[in-house]
């Protein structure tokens, strides 16, 4: 087994190149992503409407042959696929009801609709083969009636993507709350910043925050102007992504105290690296310069970063709540705890294994799921308490 005298250069290494191993953890079992987005997939069910208003508010283009759409950090699974066929389908059914295909280039007698082309994208780490296998038709039939051609994209939506002025809808679902890198200072021991003792930032000390907040900041305006390069005057953008109550000051990524202390990525993860640590399976440097890449933006955040763009125009941008699972479910785990502790580790695996491995290796890395899960298990008074998940929905049209 791995133990305290892992080399620190090796721990490190990751932390330079976040692009190339931060992903969802692919495949399909039963701690990959695609089994465990249920947060993500409320989100999704929750901001449809959203989805559906911003469709029937953007312009249609009359003089295009084909309208293409970009999922940006589309990671795999059922969200992906849904979320293409619903903006694929509201577009088809209002270029067949306004018809505006009347008054385009298209030959009517052949074309009602434009085709469509869909661009999925994410890092280069991500599983393109199991979202590949989930687009292939079951028969020759149901590839004569797919609804849009596709391709995929790999890179980092922090940079260009695409072409200038190559996509009419973008959306990104789940994703921009994940940071193009940790800051620097963060990870410098001799740094005010220096995290010591948390794998993330809720609750921690103000200059570690900070550092996160101005990435964050640099992050989201850097996306945003590379929207503004491939996104055509007139074309939608869809964005959903973590997010913190506009009352709630940065360190407080989570609002409530039930919330900040149930959350997966706080108490349970930090008690868990500290018993790798008390157990001489690593040392402090090594727990203490692994930190989750992920900031909760306020509305406030983001309507600053729009207005620094000035290349879009939003039409909403609201802060909603849900509630991490159904009351059925948690009477269920409150019966079986041992089966919460494991949903849950579950749940880490998914977003945050490849990450992890990277930093710690693949047999420490199971080790530290293990005593997360343990943690969970035992916490029977958790249980009884709720946990929130705060999101930003913000739809906005090219100026």
């Amino acid at each position: 087994m791995e133990h305290k005298h892992y080399k620190k250069s090796k721990y490190q290494a990751w932390t330079k190149d976040l692009h190339r191993i931060l992903c969802m953890q692919g495949g399909e079992d039963d701690g990959s992503y695609a089994k465990n987005s249920e947060a993500p997939a409320s989100a999704v069910v929750l901001s449809k409407p959203l989805l559906i208003e911003a469709i029937h508010s953007m312009k249609l283009f009359s003089n295009e042959t084909s309208i293409r759409i970009a999922d940006l950090g589309c990671a795999t699974g059922y969200n992906t696929l849904s979320t293409m066929e619903l903006i694929v389908g509201t577009l088809s059914q209002r270029y067949e009801r306004e018809q505006y295909y009347c008054n385009s280039n298209i030959d009517k007698n052949n074309n009602k609709v434009p085709e469509f082309e869909a661009f999925f994208s994410d890092l280069p780490s991500n599983d393109f083969n199991s979202l590949f296998r989930s687009l292939v038709p079951s028969s020759l039939e149901d590839s004569i009636k797919k609804p849009y051609f596709t391709a995929g994209v790999p890179g980092s939506f922090y940079k260009r993507l695409f072409p200038k002025a190559k996509l009419h809808f973008v959306v990104s679902l789940s994703a921009l709350h994940w940071l193009s890198q940790i800051p620097e200072e963060v990870l410098d021991k001799q740094s005010p910043a220096w995290n010591e003792g948390r794998a993330w930032i809720d609750g921690g000390k103000k200059a570690a925050v900070d550092a996160y907040a101005k990435q964050s900041s640099e992050d989201l305006e850097a996306f945003l102007q590379c929207r503004k390069e491939e996104v055509v005057q007139g074309g939608m953008l869809f964005l959903l992504m973590a997010g913190r109550p506009g009352c709630s000051q940065p360190d407080n990524q989570l609002g409530d105290p039930d919330s900040r202390a149930k959350h997966p990525f706080t108490s349970y993860m930090d008690q868990a690296w500290k018993d790798l640590l008390n157990e001489g399976l690593i040392d402090e440097d090594t727990r203490d310069t692994f930190n989750i890449p992920a900031y909760m933006r306020s509305m406030e955040e983001v309507r600053e970063a729009f207005e620094k763009c000035d290349g879009f125009e939003i039409m909403k941008l609201e802060f909603q709540r849900i509630v991490e699972h159904s009351k059925e479910k948690q009477e269920e785990w409150i019966k079986d705890p041992v089966s919460y502790g494991k949903c849950k580790a579950n749940l880490v695996r998914a977003t945050l294994k490849p990450i992890v491995e990277a930093h710690l290796g693949q047999v420490l890395c199971e080790e530290l799921f293990k005593r997360f899960e343990k943690r969970v298990s035992e916490d029977i008074t958790m249980l009884h308490k709720t946990c929130f998940y705060g999101v930003i929905v913000v739809s906005a049209i090219r100026k």
